[in-house]
């Protein structure tokens, strides 16, 4: 996956003759950061230098994550077109440029961003080339969300790892009143991230939302520690990108999980793939979440016919019967 041109012409722009010692050590420091999931009252991205290494080495993946989270909540609400966004913890507008790539029609868009440096390379990034009405307001996703209005959609991707966990219960719910119809929560797909997602989770069914994705029911999670669930997606790097991480293949893969609740049942579910499948001569064996709260794994033969042909096609985190 790969950014849109737009945006990654941007991102391009904005990195022209930055010395390439000052952008690695930045990167450095932002990775450790994020590795440690370091809650130490600083914001991340405070300073000019790390916003141009998070803009080189950590948007083209936190953009593929959210990217395929929306993917994912469209595929369960297909009438679902929002057209209104409110962005918690925006960012550079990762979560806006996703949103608008797949809902070009998106009308308005509320961005909340702590970082100043964040929100004038954010603003810079969408100028023109974003025709969603768009405001960006300054603050803090805990403690500076009371004025705001309801969305069709409200996101909230990457943040969580930076809030103290006594925070998340009343976060959650003042997301979950903005909500107009859905709810979309994105973390790295880290053990740690697995566990927020599921307090997440169960937080909004306990509110009375209904789990859209990744989850095919509402029941408590069939995995345990070690096992965990979580998602990949396969990120081009920039050649800027590789040379500030010193590395040689041209693609990573971003690890995230995520959750999507609606006001709104979903229409159908359907088991989804939680794990690369693994394929053989013919034969193949997914992982799959069922539709009454289990997990397993399930093989498929040439001799079953038709949906042994549609489970070859599947990849890690589709659904059974909707490729």
């Amino acid at each position: 996956m790969e950014l849109p041109a737009p945006l990654r012409q941007g991102v391009e722009r904005l990195l022209e003759n930055i010395p390439l010692a000052a952008l690695k050590q930045a990167a450095k420091t932002l990775s450790d950061r994020y590795r440690a999931e370091l809650r130490d009252g600083r914001l991340h991205m405070a300073q000019d230098a790390a916003v141009r290494a998070y803009l080189a080495t950590r948007l083209p993946a936190t953009y593929a994550a959210v990217r395929a989270s929306l993917d994912a909540l469209g595929d369960a609400r297909p009438g679902f077109a929002p057209k209104s966004l409110l962005d918690v913890g925006a960012g550079p507008g990762t979560v806006l440029w996703a949103t608008t790539d797949l809902w070009p029609d998106l009308e308005q868009a509320v961005l909340v961003e702590a970082s100043a440096a964040v929100r004038k390379v954010g603003e810079t990034l969408a100028g023109d080339a974003i025709a969603a009405q768009t405001t960006w307001l300054a603050g803090d996703a805990t403690v500076d969300l009371a004025d705001l209005k309801p969305a069709d959609l409200v996101t909230c991707a990457y943040v969580l790892d930076e809030i103290v966990p006594a925070s998340l219960p009343k976060l959650i719910d003042r997301l979950w009143q903005l909500t107009g119809d859905t709810l979309l929560v994105v973390e790295p797909g880290t053990p740690a991230g697995w566990q927020r997602i599921l307090a997440v989770r169960g937080h909004l069914i306990e509110a009375g939302a209904h789990v859209l994705a990744p989850c095919p029911h509402q029941a408590p999670c069939p995995l345990a520690p070690p096992d965990r669930c979580h998602f990949s997606r396969r990120v081009a790097r920039s050649r800027l990108h590789r040379l500030a991480k010193d590395a040689d293949v041209p693609w990573e893969d971003e690890k995230f999980i995520y959750v999507a609740a609606s006001r709104q049942p979903a229409p159908s579910h359907l088991a989804r793939v939680i794990a690369p499948p693994k394929s053989g001569s013919g034969k193949v064996l997914l992982k799959l979440c069922e539709t009454d709260g289990r997990a397993g794994e399930k093989l498929f033969t040439k001799r079953d016919g038709d949906a042994f042909k549609a489970a070859r096609r599947l990849d890690w985190g589709d659904t059974l019967g909707r490729r």
